[in-house]
C-alpha cells in the first residue's frame, strides 16, 4: 500500500508524536500571547458535524498563532452535564435492575464517577482524530476539585451580595425527571391539538366563553381577563364568575395581556402554570394555586374526584364533564406550539415552585458595557444587536436544578431553617454554632445543585486556576477568542460574560467568533428523523481529517449556513490529493527532499514568478486570518496550490529541472513547497506534517512561518504573466475551435516582446502547448488580436466556416443570456428576494459572457 493511502495509520503515529513531543503544551519563548478555551462538550457527548467545524475553526487559530510568534493555550475540557448524564447513568443501571430510587444519593452519584471514568472521554477521543491540538494536559471537567471550589466560591460571593436569592416563580418543569430545565433545554414543537370554548358562568346569569388548550388547569383559575378597551365588557366590571367543577368564585379583570381580535376576546389566567398568566397576576395580585404535583399529577387543590390523576388523563375526564353540563360551547382542531423537554421528551409545564435565582439584570450591566465599548467584539458584528436585545431585557436566571449530579447548592439549614451559606460544610457549621450559642447543631443541606450553566459560566478562568493566581492565568486571560455557535449565545456567552466582568474585572474574550449551522445540501438541518445526517467519525475514516477540516473552512462564509454533502467532500478529497501528488513529482525529480540547501540567486522569470505569487498568497492569508475569513484562506491556498504551483510552476518545471537552470529551479521548488506546507498546515496539519518530515528535521506545527522577502524585478513578472496568458489564450483557442490534440499548427508573432519571451522559452511553450513556434511571419495563416498585440496562426486542416458557423451560434446564444441575465440584476424584486448565492451566481455569470462575447466577435472580425 502507498505510504499516503492509510490515512488512520499516519494520522495516529503523527498525532501521537506531537503528544509525545509536547507539541501542545504552551511555551514562554514570545512576547504575545494567545488562547482560547473549548466550548466544553458534554461528557455524554459524541462528535457531530457542529462540533467538527467549531473545533476546526479552533485548532486552525491555534496552530496559526503557535506558528506565528504566540505563547499559544488552547484550554479544553468538558461539561458535566447534569441532566444528561444523570439520564444516561440511570438508563444503563436500569439494565441492571438497578435503580436511583434505591440507592442513597452518596452511591448513585459514585456510579456517575464510575461512568465518568469508563466513558466519558468518548468525545475527546473523537476531537483528537479530529486534530485539535489543545493541550491536554491540562483537561478539565466542571465538575473536578478545582472547578468546584471556584463554583462554591462564586455563589457564595454572590449570595452574600443579595445577588443570589430563593424566590417562589414560574418555571421550566419537566414531570419526567421532577426537575427545572433552562430554556435551551426546552424544543418548541409544532403539534395538532383541541381548542376547548368553554363557558363561564356570571352570577347575573350570564356568561363568557374562554378558549383554551389545557382544560386540566382550570382548577388554578384566578381571573378572567379582558382587554380595557374592549367595550363588550364593560357591563360586567364587577361581576364575579364561578370556575367550572368546583364552588369558587373569580374576578374579571381588565388587562392589555387579552386581544381583543382572538377569539372571544376573553381569557383565562391560571397564574401557576402560564407565564403570561404569571405577570398578569403580578400587576393585579391575583393569588397562585399550583394544581399539579412535581410528577403531572393533579394534587389536592382540585376536585376530590380528579386527584391523583395524570394530567391528559384529567383532560379528557374534565371535557367530558363539563360537555355533559352544557359547558362546551365548541371543539376546533387548532394547531400550536408545545414546550418538549430535549431529554426526557415529555410536556413541559410551568410550574410554581421555590428555586434559587440569580440577578441577571445587575450583573449584565457590566457585561453590556463590556460589548458597547468594544472590548469584547463579536464577529460577524450583527450579532452584537441579538446579544444586547436579550441582556438589556434579561430575567432572573434560575440557578437550581432537583436532580443529583451536579454542583450541591452550598447552603445549610439550621433547626429553625435558618440559612447558613458557606464555601464548606465546616463554615457553614462554624457560623451555625457563633449564631445559636451551641456546640452540637445539625444542619441540613439543600439538596438542590446547580445549572450546568453556572459551572461554565465560570470556565474561562475557572480552567485557568482562579481563585489561585498563577503563571497561566496571567498569560491566558483574558481568552483572545471564544468560538461558537449563535444558539448559545444567550445561555452560555452572555452569562461569561457576566462572570468573567464581576470576577476579573476584565472580560473574558477580545472577540466572539459566531459560526453558522452546518446543514444538508439542500439547507435543511441535520437530523436522524430525515436520515440526512453525514457522521464526521465515518467521513474521517473515509477521506482523511485532513479532507474534512479543508472541506469545512472552504465553506464556513460567515453569515451564511454552510451547507455539505458527501459529494462536495469527495471533490476536496483531490485537493489533498494534487498535495501528495506535487510532493511525489519533486521526489522524482530529486528537489524534495533537497541535498544541498544553499541559499541561491534566483534569475529565471518563472522561478520569481512563482516566488512573487507565494509571497503575495503569503500577505493576502495574513490579513484574511486577522479578519476572520478563515475560507477565503482556504480558497486563496486552493487556488495557488491547485494552479499556480501545480498547473503552472510544475509543468514549466519539468522543462526547467531539465535545463541549466536545474539547481536554481530545485532551490525554489524546495523553498515554495517548504512554505506552502506552512501556509497549509493550520487547515490540513496531518498531510503537511507528513511531508514536511520527509525533507525537515523538526517538527512542522512549531516551526515558526519564515517570511520570505525576496525583491523581484517587475520586468521578469511581466514577461512570465504575458507568457502565461498567451498559452492561457492558446488553451482557450483549442477549446473554442475544437482542435483534436494532433492537429498540426503554428505560431508566431509579429510583436517583438511577445515573440522574444516566446523564442527565449521555446521549450517550455512548444511543451506546454504542443504547438510549433515559428521565428518568422507565416503564410497563409490567421491573424488574431491577444491583449493589445496580435499573432499569427496556422491550422493545417481546420474548415473555417464551419468554426464561423460555430461561433456565431455561439455568439447568439450568449446575447440571449447576457439579455436574460442583466434583466434579472435590474430587476429589484429578483434582488430583493432571491438567494445571496443566485445573485452571486448570475453576476459572476455575466463577467464571463462578457469577456466571451469580446474574444468571439474579436475572432470573427479576424478570420
Amino acid at each position: 500500500m502507498d505510504d499516503f493511502q492509510d490515512k488512520k495509520k499516519y494520522e495516529a503515529e503523527i498525532y501521537q508524536q506531537w503528544l509525545d513531543k509536547k507539541c501542545f503544551e504552551p511555551t514562554y519563548n514570545f512576547d504575545k500571547n494567545f488562547s482560547i478555551c473549548i466550548p466544553p462538550p458534554n461528557v455524554t457527548g459524541s462528535l457531530h458535524m457542529g462540533h467538527a467545524l467549531n473545533n476546526t475553526i479552533q485548532d486552525i487559530l491555534i496552530r496559526y498563532h503557535r506558528m506565528n510568534g504566540h505563547n499559544t493555550l488552547w484550554q479544553p475540557g468538558t461539561d458535566h452535564a447534569g441532566i444528561a448524564t444523570q439520564m444516561v447513568v440511570e438508563r444503563n443501571l436500569a439494565e441492571e435492575n438497578i435503580y436511583r430510587k434505591d440507592l442513597t444519593r452518596e452511591q448513585f452519584i459514585e456510579k456517575v464517577w464510575e461512568w465518568k471514568e469508563e466513558s466519558g472521554s468518548t468525545i475527546i477521543n473523537q476531537l483528537k482524530r479530529l486534530g485539535s491540538s489543545a493541550d491536554w494536559s491540562r483537561e478539565r471537567f466542571t465538575m473536578d476539585e478545582g472547578l468546584s471550589e471556584a463554583v462554591r466560591k462564586v455563589f457564595v460571593s454572590l449570595y452574600k451580595e443579595g445577588l443570589i436569592y430563593k424566590d417562589q416563580a414560574l418555571v421550566n418543569w419537566d414531570t419526567k425527571f421532577k426537575t427545572a430545565i433552562s430554556d435551551l433545554e426546552v424544543i418548541q414543537t409544532d403539534v395538532s391539538t383541541k381548542l376547548y370554548y368553554i363557558k363561564y358562568l356570571a352570577s347575573n346569569g350570564e356568561y363568557i366563553t374562554v378558549a383554551t388548550i389545557r382544560p386540566e388547569t382550570i382548577f388554578g383559575d384566578m381571573a378572567i381577563a379582558v382587554n380595557q378597551k374592549d367595550e363588550r365588557f364593560n357591563h360586567l366590571k364587577d361581576i364575579t364568575f364561578g370556575v367550572p367543577l368546583t364552588d369558587r368564585k373569580i374576578p374579571l379583570i381588565f388587562d392589555d395581556y387579552s386581544d381583543p381580535e382572538k377569539g372571544s376576546g376573553a381569557v383565562k389566567i391560571t397564574p401557576a402554570h402560564d407565564f403570561n398568566d404569571f405577570d398578569v397576576s403580578k400587576r393585579h395580585n391575583l393569588e397562585l394555586l399550583n394544581i399539579l404535583n412535581e410528577d403531572g399529577c393533579l394534587n389536592e387543590n382540585c376536585s376530590s374526584d380528579y386527584i391523583g390523576l395524570d394530567r391528559f388523563e384529567a383532560r379528557k375526564k374534565i371535557v367530558k364533564e363539563l360537555d355533559s353540563m352544557g359547558l362546551i360551547e365548541k371543539v376546533e382542531d387548532y394547531k400550536t406550539t408545545i414546550p418538549y423537554g430535549d431529554r426526557s421528551n415529555t410536556v413541559i409545564e410551568p410550574y410554581l415552585t421555590f428555586q434559587w435565582y440569580c440577578n441577571a439584570k445587575e450583573l449584565a450591566k457590566e457585561a453590556i458595557t463590556a460589548v458597547k465599548s468594544k472590548k469584547t467584539e463579536f464577529f460577524p458584528s450583527n450579532w452584537d444587536k441579538t446579544y444586547f436585545q436579550w441582556m438589556e431585557n434579561i430575567r432572573p436566571w434560575c440557578i437550581s436544578r432537583q436532580i443529583w449530579w451536579g454542583h450541591q447548592i452550598p447552603i445549610w439549614y439550621g433547626p429553625d431553617g435558618k440559612v447558613f451559606c458557606a464555601e464548606t460544610e465546616e463554615l457553614a457549621r462554624a457560623e451555625a454554632v457563633d449564631y445559636y450559642k451551641a456546640d452540637k447543631i445539625i444542619l441540613k443541606r439543600d439538596k438542590d445543585v446547580l445549572d450546568t450553566w453556572f459551572s461554565s459560566a465560570l470556565w474561562p478562568f475557572s480552567t485557568l486556576g482562579w481563585p489561585e493566581n498563577n503563571k497561566v492565568l496571567d498569560n491566558f486571560y483574558p481568552n483572545s477568542v471564544l468560538v461558537t455557535g449563535f444558539d448559545i449565545i444567550f445561555f452560555w456567552v452572555a452569562r461569561m460574560m457576566m462572570m468573567g466582568n464581576k470576577f476579573m474585572k476584565e472580560t473574558p474574550f477580545k472577540t466572539v467568533y459566531i459560526h453558522a449551522l452546518v446543514r444538508d445540501e439542500k439547507g435543511q438541518k441535520m437530523s436522524k428523523s430525515k436520515g440526512n445526517v453525514i457522521d464526521p467519525l465515518e467521513i474521517i475514516d473515509r477521506y482523511g481529517s485532513d479532507t474534512l477540516r479543508f472541506t469545512l473552512t472552504s465553506l464556513n462564509t460567515p453569515g451564511r449556513d454552510l451547507r455539505l454533502s458527501e459529494q462536495r467532500i469527495a471533490g476536496y478529497r483531490n485537493f489533498i490529493t494534487k498535495v501528495v501528488n506535487a510532493f511525489k513529482y519533486a521526489e522524482f525529480k530529486n528537489v524534495y527532499p533537497l541535498k544541498n540547501q544553499t541559499k541561491i540567486e534566483v534569475k529565471n522569470i518563472f522561478n520569481l514568478w512563482i516566488l512573487d505569487e507565494l509571497q503575495k498568497t503569503n500577505k493576502e492569508i495574513q490579513k484574511l486570518y486577522q479578519g476572520y475569513l478563515f475560507h477565503e484562506v482556504a480558497n486563496k491556498l486552493y487556488h495557488f496550490t491547485w494552479h499556480s504551483f501545480c498547473d503552472w510552476y510544475i509543468e514549466i518545471s519539468k522543462t526547467l529541472l531539465d535545463g541549466d537552470d536545474r539547481e536554481e529551479t530545485a532551490y525554489t521548488f524546495h523553498l515554495v513547497f517548504n512554505s506552502l506546507l506552512q501556509l497549509l498546515h493550520p487547515i490540513v496539519p496531518f498531510i503537511t506534517e507528513k511531508l514536511w518530515q520527509k525533507n525537515n528535521h523538526t517538527i512542522l506545527m512549531t516551526t515558526q512561518w519564515e517570511e520570505i522577502n525576496i525583491n523581484i524585478d517587475q520586468n521578469s513578472l511581466e514577461k512570465a504573466n504575458l507568457f502565461i496568458s498567451f498559452v492561457e489564450e492558446i488553451r482557450s483557442l483549442e477549446k473554442l475551435f475544437e482542435i483534436k490534440k494532433d492537429e498540426k499548427i503554428e505560431l508566431y508573432s509579429p510583436d517583438a516582446q511577445l515573440q522574444e519571451i516566446l523564442s527565449f522559452n521555446k521549450d517550455i511553450f512548444e511543451f506546454m502547448t504542443r504547438k510549433k513556434l515559428k521565428n518568422s511571419s507565416i503564410g497563409n495563416s490567421v491573424t488574431l488580436p491577444f491583449k493589445d498585440k496580435e499573432f499569427q496562426i496556422l491550422f493545417e486542416n481546420l474548415d473555417f466556416e464551419k468554426i464561423k458557423e460555430k461561433l456565431s451560434k455561439n455568439k447568439i446564444n450568449l446575447d440571449k443570456e447576457e439579455v436574460s441575465i442583466s434583466r434579472n440584476l435590474s430587476n429589484t424584486n429578483f434582488i430583493e428576494k432571491a438567494p445571496e448565492d443566485l445573485i452571486d451566481q448570475n453576476t459572476s455569470r455575466l463577467e464571463a459572457i462578457k469577456l466571451e462575447l469580446i474574444k468571439i466577435n474579436s475572432i470573427l472580425s479576424n478570420i
